[in-house]
């Protein structure tokens, strides 16, 4: 995986270029300080970073799009 694209479980956070992206728990994510819910198999657009959240039960995919 480059700095493009990071895999998260529950728990866990990292950074994708400059912003830090987190999984606070199961179905709870945060992409530079904004947090929002997540479905399984659901994909969120965080617009304001250009970051793409897709899960797939306990594990995150957080991409530069």
């Amino acid at each position: 995986m480059s700095d493009d694209t990071i895999m998260l479980t529950p728990r866990h956070h990292g950074k994708v270029g400059v912003y830090f992206c987190s999984v606070t728990r199961e179905g709870i994510i945060a992409v530079a300080g904004e947090q929002r819910n997540i479905a399984d198999g659901e994909e969120i657009l965080f617009d304001r970073a250009g970051i793409k959240v897709s899960r797939d039960a306990s594990e995150y995919m957080f991409s530069r799009i």
